[in-house]
């Protein structure tokens, strides 16, 4: 009896599949490390201490915290719109809180964090539960959210003011020769990628992504975890909220306008699938770190502020088309 074996493949497509494996591992290093390269041509400030720390601390008070709740809300195929609306909402609970209540900082950052867990829970109700589209119900968040920043602060700043010293100390201080907002950030990346790569939770996220159905089939209840995803993904945009009070010395309701669209392409510039199932910390750092970086070189590269963000979008294009070539190799 002849046995058949199956043809190899052809030199083209073992190109290919090697060239594919390559951007995957590879591919949002690779746009960090050209990103920096062509920044350091371009301007001598760039790698100065002080230019360096702050794209971090812009980043830390931006998209850094927030991707990490993001990230693990799209592995399980999902999409959080509401981030930036629940970041203003934690930034004027935190001036609502100290400055006009009087509350204590811890009181204050649990109240805050209770907030944004809560917007969370419900977005993830009704996406687990009641089986809402993710976008169609953050949207909704995102709308609920700033209006109740918008009530509770009457549309006005609200300084801190000496009762928010505390705060006010950490958004500028230092600690090991970093801003401490920076050092925080760090914190949440280590805790996220200990949980998604070593624990129990972090692989039912990624396997609810890949395959609901077979999560679902195996006993696992589903909506608890990922109810789970948005509440995370919530409490995390409420300490970016606090982390720019701290900064600003106010409580402000324009804290985070649109800054949900930049925490997603954060998350797919660092390799994330937004169909659910694939991404990772590391990458996620580089892609808020890659978003930072392209601020900088046109600020510092003096392009006005309306051209910056047709720039922006170009850059997170062709970034894009970079990481999911990847996946275009793969259905060749």
């Amino acid at each position: 009896m002849s046995s058949i074996t199956e043809p190899s493949p052809t030199p083209v497509a073992s190109r290919a599949a090697d060239l594919r494996s390559m951007l995957q591992r590879f591919g949002t290093a690779g746009i960090f490390i050209t990103l920096v390269v062509v920044a350091a041509l371009w301007s001598d400030s760039f790698l100065t201490k002080l230019n360096v720390l702050n794209v971090l601390r812009q980043v830390a008070s931006g998209a850094g915290i927030m991707a990490v709740g993001m990230l693990f809300v799209i592995l399980t195929r999902g999409i959080d719109l509401s981030v930036g609306s629940i970041a203003a909402l934690g930034s004027v609970l935190t001036g609502y809180f100290v400055a006009l209540h009087g509350y204590s900082v811890p009181a204050t950052i649990f109240l805050v964090l209770l907030a944004g867990g809560a917007c969370g829970l419900v977005t993830g109700f009704f996406v687990a539960y009641l089986r809402l589209p993710s976008f169609v119900m953050s949207l909704a968040m995102m709308a609920i959210a700033r209006g109740l920043s918008l009530i509770i602060s009457d549309g006005r700043p609200i300084a801190l003011g000496d009762a928010g010293t505390a705060f006010t100390d950490f958004g500028s201080g230092f600690l090991f020769g970093l801003p401490q907002p920076v050092i925080l950030m760090f914190a949440v990346f280590i805790v996220g990628g200990i949980v998604l790569n070593y624990t129990k939770f972090g692989r039912i996220i990624t396997a609810i992504g890949s395959n609901e159905e077979a999560v679902r089939l195996s006993g696992i209840a589903v909506p608890r975890y990922v109810i789970a995803v948005y509440v995370i993904s919530g409490m995390l945009a409420s300490i970016a909220g606090i982390i720019s009070s701290s900064r600003t010395a106010v409580g402000s309701s324009q804290v985070g306008v649109a800054a949900e669209l930049n925490v997603i392409a954060a998350v797919v510039i660092g390799g994330a699938s937004l169909m659910g199932g694939r991404g990772g910390v590391v990458n996620t750092f580089l892609g808020v770190l890659i978003m930072g970086i392209i601020g900088n070189i046109m600020n510092l590269a003096g392009v006005p502020g309306y051209h910056q963000q047709v720039y922006m979008g170009l850059i997170i294009i062709i970034a894009m088309l970079i990481q999911y070539s990847a996946g275009t190799l793969k259905r060749g």
